[in-house]
């Protein structure tokens, strides 16, 4: 049985590998790919009368480890320098200005259409506004650098603004009033204890001699993560900080008592860290996309209520996004931009949460999955119309030489 297990551990992580190239050659955002193969792999796994009653349990837990790996992962991309004030100003406002319009029409339709109070409709709403950096951050590799790291900082902002408000509201009295105390509290106390948090793990790295180093880094971060959750605050703020302050430590260490806890070889220790949580990501998001398809109902994604409910929400996301990028400066073409606003990681396990709060139609399960994968489809727009861009500038320059 140990071996079988160790066999099938085995075989599926270099499954994953080879979806994982081939979907980076070709373009294919592999969450597509992962998704679909957890959606076959039921039937199959059925008719062999074998069922993996656990992954309703398992899904979220792999969900968390994969947000916090992911956003540490966009972060640790991420330098702070002055010039970059106009492009994370620029990123923020985009994702509040998307959230924000999001929410507001998602949340007013659910409160007719289901009859619930606009608290428990904004929590409801939410998972479906916030951009999924876990989609978003591994699909724009192909995109100029510029671009990437716009992407990175709005997706990254994107996931903080939807857990903040989602847990906020989860933590209210069901109010408006109170929803909105518990944000500004939750959120000023939230900034406060994860800068303070990703300070003291940013000096174990930093002070910890010796071959294992990463290990209790991570452990403390994963438990500082799960105690923030339980406290109903936003951890993941304390993630993206952590990212930060570990890619600039000058941040901190240029106060004088510590000018000289950043070693010489600090470097190369960063370095090994990024590749393991490189390698990290991709182990868990792959266990998580494949058991997220396999748990998925399919009576629940052929409902007609579930194409509807995917394609308004779709609609307002996209037709919002357009609007907004019109308006703004971007370091690349907007076009470019307009299509990467996936849904996936972070709207499933909050869309689990507020489930787990009170009672939603069914269809609504199937919606949440047709929504992610259709945002993650179009990011091959996208590929298509760099692909047109890259042929018009080598025919211009055909044309001039």
């Amino acid at each position: 049985m140990a071996y079988s297990a160790i066999l099938s551990v085995s075989l599926f992580l270099l499954i994953v590998f080879g979806v994982e190239r081939v979907c980076r050659k070709n373009g294919i955002p592999s969450v597509l790919v992962l998704v679909v193969f957890g959606l076959i792999a039921k039937p199959l796994l059925d008719a062999l009368g074998i069922q993996l009653a656990w992954t309703g349990k398992l899904v979220p837990i792999i969900g968390t480890i994969g947000l916090v790996l992911i956003v540490l992962e966009g972060a640790l991309d991420i330098e702070l320098r002055r010039d970059r004030v106009r492009l994370i100003t620029s990123t923020f406002l985009l994702a509040s200005l998307g959230f924000i319009i999001g929410v507001f029409v998602f949340a007013f339709a659910l409160h007719f259409l289901l009859d619930l109070g606009m608290v428990k409709a904004v929590l409801v709403a939410t998972p479906f506004a916030v951009i999924s950096s876990a989609v978003a951050i591994p699909s724009s590799n192909f995109l100029p650098p510029a671009g990437r790291e716009f992407v990175v900082y709005e997706s990254s902002m994107s996931d903080i603004i939807g857990v903040l408000v989602f847990f906020s509201l989860m933590g209210s009295d069901g109010s408006v009033s109170g929803a909105l105390v518990s944000l500004v509290g939750g959120g000023f106390f939230s900034l406060l204890l994860s800068l303070l948090c990703a300070i003291v793990l940013m000096f174990i790295l930093l002070r910890i001699d010796g071959n294992i180093r990463f290990v209790p880094l991570l452990a403390g971060l994963f438990a500082l993560y799960a105690f923030g959750k339980l406290l109903h605050l936003s951890p993941l703020i304390m993630v993206l900080f952590l990212g930060l302050l570990l890619n600039k430590p000058e941040l901190v260490t240029n106060f004088a008592p510590l000018r000289n806890w950043v070693a010489d070889d600090y470097p190369t220790t960063l370095s090994e860290f990024k590749t393991l949580v490189v390698e990290l990501t991709f182990v868990v998001r792959g266990f998580f996309f494949v058991l997220l398809g396999y748990w998925s109902d399919m009576s629940d994604l052929i409902s007609p209520w579930a194409w509807l409910a995917a394609l308004v929400v779709l609609a307002v996301i996209y037709a919002s996004r357009f609007a907004i990028l019109k308006l703004m400066s971007t370091p690349v073409d907007f076009r470019l931009l307009l299509w990467i606003a996936p849904r996936g990681l972070i709207t499933v396990l909050l869309f689990l949460e507020a489930r787990e709060a009170f009672e939603l139609p069914g269809y609504l399960n199937g919606a949440v999955i047709l929504v992610v994968l259709v945002s993650s489809a179009m990011i091959l727009v996208t590929r298509k119309i760099q692909g047109k861009q890259a042929l018009s500038e080598v025919r211009k320059r055909g044309i001039l030489d």
